[in-house]
C-alpha cells in the first residue's frame, strides 16, 4: 500500500498558478490530424504518457500508439515526428518488442528514448550489450556536439534521469556521438542527415533538468512543428462536432459532479442543452454531502441547460459490494452497475442514442487503449460500448486531454473556478478508498474524516498548492486508549500529493501543526478510528489512490 510516516514539513509547489499558466494548446483532433501529429510509440516504459505530456507543453499534438501498431496505418497518419519510448526488456533478444528497419527509412525524424535508443541502434546495425556499470537516477551528462539540434541551448554539463542495465557499445553506421556520461560512452547519438536521434537518458521526466527543452528542440528543430494548438480552439472545435455528430439526437452523460463529467457537461450543454440529460447516480460512495452539491450546482436551479436527474442508489450498491474485497471486482461492480443504472434511466425517458463520457486521455492509456503499458483502472469504460446496451455511440469529448488540459478547457468554458479545480475524485469513489470490504459503516468513517482533512488543508491555505489530497480507511485495526477505555479501532490514512500531470507525483510536504490537527480532529470525531498514518509513498511505485 505504501510507507506511511507520521510527521512532515517545508512547503509546497503552487500547483493552482501551474494549472492556470495558460501554456496548453489543443485542437480538435479532426483538424489537428490534418496539420501537426507527433506520434509516440510504446514499448511497455512508464513514463510513456509523460513523453506526449511534454510534448504536449510545446504546443503539439501527441498521440500514444503501441509499438505493435502496422507501419501502413503510421503511414496514413502521417506525422511529423515519431517518439520511442522506453522500456523494460533487452532490445537483442529474440522476444523483446521491436520494430522493421522500415520505420527508420520513411523519411519522418525519429528520437528514441532510453530502450528506443537501445532498439534503433540494434535495428539500424549498431550493437546494445549489457553494462558493466548500470545508470539509475540523476546523472551528469557531458554534451559533445553543442550544434547537435536536439541540444540546441542546453548546457554543455546537463543533469539528466538514467534508467538503464543495458548500454549501446557500438553506434549504428551513419551515427555519431553527441553525449556521454563517466560510465556510459553513448548517452546520445544521432544521424542528422535522416533526422535519427537516440537518447539513453529520460527528458520526459522532471529530473532531467532540461529535458523538456530538448524535446522542444526535438518537435521544432528537427520535426518543424509550428506548435500552433490552441485550447480555445478545443472548445469552439469540440461544440460543433458534437452539435455535427448528434443532430437532432439526445445524448446521455454519465455525471459525477467531478471535474472531467462536469467539464464534459458544459461542453454538451453548450453544444445541444436540453438535448442533453445528465444522470448523477449516487451510490453512496461520494464524499460527505457531495450528492447534494452535485445537484445545486447541475440541478434545476443550477446554470446548467441540461436535464438533470439524480438515481439514489446506496442499497443497490451496498448489497452488490457486500462480501467483496478484491479492488478490481469492487471496480468491476460499481462500472457495471453505473452501466446498468444508464441503461435503465435511457429506457425510462426514451430514445437516447448517444452515451457521453468524461473520459481522458490517462484513463485511455491506463485502461490499455493506445499503448503497450499493463492495464492499471479497469473501472473506465474507454474504446467501445458494451454488447448489452442499446446506445448507438460513446460521444467521449474529452479523451484527447489530460487532466490540467482538461481544467484549461473548463475555464475556456466559464465554469466557475470551484468546480474546475475541484478534487479528483475516482470513478469508483470511495470504493477504491477503503480497503477491503465496503460496507455503510465504514464510508460514514472515511467520509467524516476526509471532510476534516480537506477543512483542515483549506484553512491552512494549502487547498491550492497540492495536487490532490484525501483520506482512506486502511484494513487495520488496533489497540487504543481513549480515555479510560481501551479501544480496537481503525487506523485512516492521510494522501497528499504534489504532481503536475498526475502521471507521477511525490508526497506533498504538509507541515506537522496541520497534520496534528486534523489527526487531534479525526481521532475525537469521528467514531470508529483511534489512529492515523501519512501516507509517503510516490508515484511510481505507487499509484495516487490506494487501490
Amino acid at each position: 500500500m505504501g510507507i506511511f510516516v507520521a510527521l512532515v514539513k517545508t512547503e509546497t509547489p503552487n500547483y493552482n498558478e501551474y494549472i492556470k499558466s495558460g501554456y496548453h494548446a489543443v485542437l480538435n483532433r479532426r483538424t489537428i490530424l490534418k496539420n501537426e501529429l507527433v506520434i509516440v510509440l510504446d514499448f511497455g516504459g512508464q513514463y510513456n504518457q509523460l513523453v506526449a505530456r511534454r510534448v504536449r507543453e510545446c504546443n503539439v499534438y501527441c498521440e500514444i500508439y503501441s509499438y505493435k501498431t502496422d507501419i501502413e496505418k503510421i503511414k496514413a497518419m502521417n506525422p511529423k515526428g515519431i517518439i520511442l519510448t522506453g522500456g523494460p526488456n533487452s532490445c537483442y533478444e529474440p522476444d523483446s518488442p521491436t520494430y522493421s528497419e522500415e520505420l527508420f527509412k520513411l523519411g519522418i525524424p525519429v528520437l528514441g528514448l532510453c530502450y528506443g535508443a537501445q532498439l534503433m541502434s540494434h535495428v539500424l546495425g549498431g550493437k546494445v550489450e549489457r553494462a558493466d556499470v548500470r545508470e539509475y537516477g540523476k546523472t551528469e551528462v557531458l554534451i559533445d556536439k553543442k550544434d547537435s539540434k536536439v541540444f540546441e541551448g542546453v548546457s554543455e554539463t546537463t543533469t539528466c534521469w538514467m534508467s538503464h542495465f543495458d548500454y549501446i557499445s557500438k553506434i549504428a553506421p551513419g551515427f555519431e556521438i553527441t553525449a556521454h556520461t563517466a560510465d556510459c560512452p553513448v548517452a546520445a547519438a544521432e544521424n542528422a542527415a535522416e533526422k535519427l536521434y537516440a537518447i539513453q537518458f529520460h527528458p520526459e521526466v522532471l529530473h532531467t533538468v532540461e529535458g523538456t527543452k530538448m524535446i522542444n528542440n526535438f518537435v521544432k528543430n528537427v520535426c518543424e512543428c509550428a506548435g500552433d494548438w490552441k485550447m480555445d480552439a478545443f472548445v469552439e472545435n469540440t461544440i460543433a462536432e458534437i452539435r455535427e455528430k448528434v443532430g437532432n439526437g439526445r445524448v446521455l452523460l454519465a455525471l459525477s459532479g467531478g471535474v472531467d463529467s462536469s467539464v464534459a457537461a458544459g461542453l454538451l450543454s453548450k453544444a445541444i442543452g436540453k438535448q442533453l440529460t445528465c444522470v448523477f447516480v449516487d451510490h453512496g460512495l461520494l464524499r460527505k454531502n457531495e450528492g447534494d452539491e452535485v445537484e445545486a450546482i447541475f440541478g434545476p436551479e443550477g446554470q446548467f441547460d441540461l436535464n438533470f436527474i439524480r438515481v439514489n442508489a446506496q442499497e443497490r450498491y451496498y448489497n452488490k459490494l457486500a462480501g467483496v474485497t478484491e479492488p478490481e471486482a469492487k471496480r468491476k461492480i460499481i462500472g457495471e452497475e453505473f452501466i446498468r443504472i444508464f441503461e435503465e434511466e435511457a429506457k425510462k425517458i426514451g430514445t437516447v442514442e448517444f452515451l457521453a463520457q468524461g473520459t481522458i486521455y490517462p484513463d485511455v492509456v491506463e485502461s490499455g487503449l493506445g499503448g503497450e503499458s499493463a492495464v492499471i483502472k479497469s473501472h473506465h469504460n474507454v474504446g467501445g460500448l458494451p454488447d448489452f446496451v442499446d446506445f448507438k455511440e460513446i460521444i467521449e469529448p474529452l479523451r484527447d486531454l489530460f487532466k490540467d488540459e482538461v481544467r484549461k478547457a473548463g475555464l475556456e468554458l466559464g465554469l466557475p473556478e470551484r468546480l474546475v479545480f475541484r478534487q479528483p475524485f475516482p470513478g469508483p469513489g470511495l470504493g477504491v478508498r477503503i480497503i477491503g470490504e465496503v460496507t455503510a459503516e465504514k464510508v460514514r468513517i472515511v467520509q467524516d474524516a476526509d471532510a476534516i482533512y480537506r477543512e483542515e488543508i483549506e484553512n491552512a491555505g494549502l487547498d491550492k498548492t497540492i495536487g490532490q489530497y484525501f483520506a482512506a480507511l486502511t484494513n487495520m485495526r488496533s489497540v487504543g486508549v481513549m480515555g479510560d477505555e481501551r479501544t480496537y479501532d481503525y487506523a485512516v490514512a492521510l494522501r497528499a500529493v504534489n504532481t503536475v500531470d498526475f502521471m507521477t507525483a511525490e508526497a506533498a510536504e504538509i507541515p506537522y501543526e496541520v497534520l496534528n490537527k486534523v489527526m487531534s480532529r479525526v481521532i475525537n470525531e469521528v467514531r470508529g478510528v483511534n489512529r492515523i498514518f501519512y501516507d509517503l509513498t510516490s508515484k511510481p511505485p505507487g499509484t495516487i489512490e490506494f487501490e
